[in-house]
């Protein structure tokens, strides 16, 4: 079995912010520092990040649907409140 490397958090650092610049993709990093395996790492972050946007559309969505449901209630009850009260109008009494 191989032993186990230990890395600095300098290096760790160093390695991390190089393949963002675009001046090395992700495999080349990992060939040029000898990593084993760290593509994996990059990859198993992607999952959470899809499921993050399909969670933060589903989640629009909701709100799209509550905000007109909210709209048809106010329209409602202005309705309802017209129709007990015929001389208020617009928010405005008789007595003002």
């Amino acid at each position: 079995m191989a032993k186990r490397r230990h890395f600095t958090p300098e290096f760790k650092a160093k390695v991390v912010l190089e393949a963002p610049r675009g001046e090395s993709s992700q495999a080349e990093v990992c060939r040029r520092y000898n990593l084993e395996n760290a593509a994996s790492l990059f990859e198993s972050r992607d999952k959470p990040s899809q499921n993050a946007a399909e969670r933060i559309a589903h989640i629009e969505q909701l709100v799209g649907r509550l905000t007109v449901a909210v709209d048809i209630h106010e329209k409602a009850l202005k309705w309802v409140s017209e129709k007990r009260d015929p001389d208020t109008q617009d928010g405005k009494s008789s007595s003002e």
